[in-house]
């Protein structure tokens, strides 16, 4: 009897984990994803084999754990730790629900479209491009869902009831800031999401077993699995209760096996057996034949275990929001600016060490495009190359980066951005403000501004004397390299349109700014005078 509960825990555990993934993209106050972001996410498969990959150290071994797992019950992992798994069965569970007749039934393997796929990710993965993996990594494309899609239409309900409560003096809700969109990567989510809907809807984890690349790695060790679902031909009835709930379409009545390599651990098919045909147990109390059968020699999963081999051991925007008018100075240009903004690299996180480091290992989850309080973070488009798309880059028309704010060190789970102390971060130097004098308002309106040094937490920017054509006291921005830090400050704060007079060029190799002047206000006081306080 025990057999038919462990669909009822796997439910349980796998609702758990999902709830808690969910948290960490609506956390509006950054106050739970900062601290239990890297504990939830330890056993998501790709983000933990990046980090390993990059760090290889042994608080990024998850991966390896999720394959013993896979290895010793099946594929556990896609029914009960990943996200996009959950959401998938949610939607099969209210289709179901909605429909009489049967969902599922026995489809035939499609093993060469989805080694292929995890052949052709592997091979990429090995020349240096993420591309791939990105688009098809289950955890990154719930991210995407949760971030481009979600997050929005929440934080909208969160705003309006909000502003409804402050009206009445309450102030449990506090607003969110509004986040700015990203047509390409949102567009990328929304078509993702009709696809899952639509194969779930439809062909249960179909996507699973056709384009994952987790599910056709997993699927590929799980074959070998110690404990495995079989049918017991003695006890079989054939009344396809087990066939029609199996949402991987993966039990052959006709030839009594269940194809383990499919099969993600979902124990429908233990929940409604009622004469105990679906057996749960170990590989070795098979008979001989079905042992022989098991053991059958796989070309498509030799090859496989080739490659994947050869793969572990090689390897050890569009359109965007408007600026935030609260943070910018109103100054009215007389004249368009005509000096375009040219970037000669892309401003890559803090944390990210490099744009190599950063590419090389970022999957595109968005957790922290996310988690950013001000915003700042925005899906790319090809600012890091083709390879590169989607990847989170410095969006400085949109916010800034805060002086003393480490939130995207503390929830990346990759490994992509390393962790930062405060003191560390403001010292960075992920860019380096560049001024252009033909843009400024100072030059070609003669009119006072400053908003770029006013903004500038480090005074890399400040203020000196110009001489102008009227004659009038007017003083310019200069900017001091060594003092600054890529914050994005001043060119978030510069009003002019449609170029920047200032803005943040990446360095492609973080540097290290030298720590701001302080000056030191001496205090004279007459000791002879009454009250020298």
């Amino acid at each position: 009897m025990y057999l038919h509960q462990l669909k009822r825990v796997r439910v349980a555990v796998s609702v758990l984990f999902f709830i808690l993934t969910v948290l960490l993209f609506f956390d509006f106050r950054n106050t739970f994803a900062p601290v239990a972001g890297s504990t939830l996410l330890y056993l998501q498969f790709v983000p933990s084999l990046q980090k390993f990959i990059h760090s290889t150290t042994l608080g990024a071994i998850g991966f390896l754990l999720v394959l013993f797992l896979t290895m010793a019950a099946g594929r556990v992992y896609c029914s009960t730790i990943c996200p996009l798994g959950t959401l998938q069965d949610m939607i099969g569970f209210v289709v179901r629900k909605r429909r009489k007749h049967a969902l599922f039934s026995y489809r035939k393997p499609g093993n060469a479209l989805r080694y292929s796929v995890l052949l052709l990710t592997a091979l990429l993965l090995l020349a240096g491009s993420n591309i791939l993996l990105n688009f098809l990594d289950p955890f990154s494309g719930f991210g995407r869902m949760m971030t481009n899609i979600m997050r929005p239409i929440a934080l909208g309900v969160n705003n309006v009831g909000a502003m409804a409560l402050e009206q009445y003096d309450i102030y449990f809700l506090a607003r969110g800031h509004w986040a700015a969109m990203a047509p390409f990567s949102t567009g990328v989510a929304v078509a993702m999401l009709l696809l899952v809907l639509w194969l779930s809807a439809t062909r249960g984890r179909l996507y699973c077993n056709s384009v994952c690349p987790v599910g056709a790695l997993l699927g590929f060790v799980a074959g070998f699995s110690f404990l495995r679902i079989k049918i017991v031909q003695e006890s079989c009835i054939g009344c396809k209760r087990c066939e029609t709930v199996c949402k991987a379409g993966c039990i052959d009545l006709a030839a009594k096996t269940v194809d383990m390599s499919r099969c993600v651990s979902c124990y429908n098919c233990l929940a409604v057996c009622a004469n105990g045909a679906m057996q749960y147990s170990r590989r070795r109390t098979w008979g001989r034949g079905a042992a022989q059968n098991a053991l059958k020699p796989d070309r498509e999963r030799r090859l496989l275990l080739l490659h994947s081999g050869v793969y572990l051991l090689g390897i050890a925007g569009l359109a965007e929001a408007g600026t935030t008018a609260k943070t910018v100075k109103t100054i009215i240009q007389s004249k368009p600016t005509v000096i375009p903004v040219i970037r000669t690299s892309p401003v890559s996180l803090p944390g990210s060490a490099s744009v190599a480091h950063f590419t090389a290992t970022c999957t595109a989850c968005h957790l922290c495009v996310s988690a950013c309080p001000t915003q700042v973070l925005l899906p790319s488009v090809l600012e890091y190359g083709l390879s590169g798309v989607m990847l989170p880059r410095m969006n400085y028309r949109t916010g800034h980066c805060n002086y003393e704010c480490t939130v995207c060190t503390n929830v990346c789970p990759t490994g992509a951005l390393l962790p930062l102390e405060v003191a560390e971060k403001k010292i960075t130097q992920i860019g380096v403000a560049t001024f252009i004098r033909e843009n400024c308002v100072v030059y070609t309106d003669n009119t006072a501004c400053g908003a770029c040094s006013e903004h500038c937490p480090t005074k890399a920017v400040k203020m000196v004397p110009y001489e102008n054509p009227l004659n009038r006291l007017l003083v310019i921005p200069e900017v001091t390299a060594d003092y600054c830090i890529g914050c994005g400050g001043c060119e978030h704060a510069c009003p002019t349109k449609p170029y920047k007079a200032i803005f943040v060029d990446g360095n492609p190799v973080h540097k290290t700014a030298k720590k701001p002047l302080v000056s030191k206000v001496e205090l004279q006081v007459e000791s002879d005078a009454d009250f020298p306080f």
